[in-house]
This record gives C-alpha cells, structure tokens and sequence, in this order.
C-alpha cells in the first residue's frame, strides 16, 4: 500500500535511506551517507513523500520536490518487486514532468529509470562527490 508519509515514519525511511544509499553507491564513502545523515532527516520532511507499506512497515518510499524526485528508495530484501516502479507511477499520476539526477555508476538506477521512460538530458559532476551524475527527465506522452 502507498500512503503519504507521516511524521513516525521518519525513522523507517531514514534507515532505508542509509542503508540503500551506502549499498548503491559503493563507489563514495560509507562516511558520507553517516555524516549527511542528520541533515537529511532534517530536511526529508519539508519533501513531498510517498512510503510504501508491508505489513505495517515501510519498506520503500520516494521523495520528491515539485517536480523533482529527490530520490526512489527500496529496501535490498523488497527490491526487484515492482515497489520502485508503483512509487513512480504514483507520482507521475499528477504530474506532466519529473526531473532527477542519478550517478554515472550507479547502472541499476539508470536501466530502472530508462525502463520506466526517463531519458538523459545532460550530465555534470556532483559539487559534494565529485562523482559524474546524470540529469534524467520524464515527460508524459
């Protein structure tokens, strides 16, 4: 089930948060995700967020900010399962656009976002990693 986020969700969400972060991108430092980590829960809630609930626990969510997605995140044990994509489609529901940046490494990411009809429009490097990211946009036909 796809709810908006609640504030008691915040610690759910931020463990996935970590966790995936730190799996995806094995290519920054695990020190980043940790150090940014309060940051991000302080700032998650001013994001329109999405979770996905199992068995009354969040196993997914996405953040998004207007029309940019902030991010998609699932739990490792939950991936592969259509959960990423029924987040998406959520929000593409409302929305005539979607923009968001993923990193050059990250494949998974892109061949989901590809698949799910984004396309890249321009690449740049991430002030904070250093690390190439590419700008993808999604448009509704």
């Amino acid at each position: 089930m796809i709810r908006q986020f609640e504030k008691y969700d915040i610690d759910e969400v931020m463990q996935i948060w970590q966790n995936e972060n730190i799996k995806a991108h094995k290519f920054i430092s695990e020190q980043y995700w940790k150090t940014n980590y309060n940051y991000v829960k302080e700032i998650i809630v001013n994001a329109e967020l999405y979770v996905y609930v199992l068995k009354q626990q969040v196993i997914g969510f996405i953040g998004l900010n207007n029309n940019y997605i902030e991010g998609i995140f699932v739990d490792s044990k939950h991936q592969h399962n259509g959960i990423g994509k029924a987040l998406l489609n959520k929000v593409k529901e409302n929305r005539n656009n979607l923009m968001l940046k993923v990193y050059q490494k990250n494949t998974n990411a892109i061949k989901f976002y590809k698949h799910n009809g984004f396309i890249k429009k321009e690449e740049n490097i991430d002030k904070d990693t250093k690390e190439l990211e590419y700008i993808m946009i999604w448009n509704k036909n």
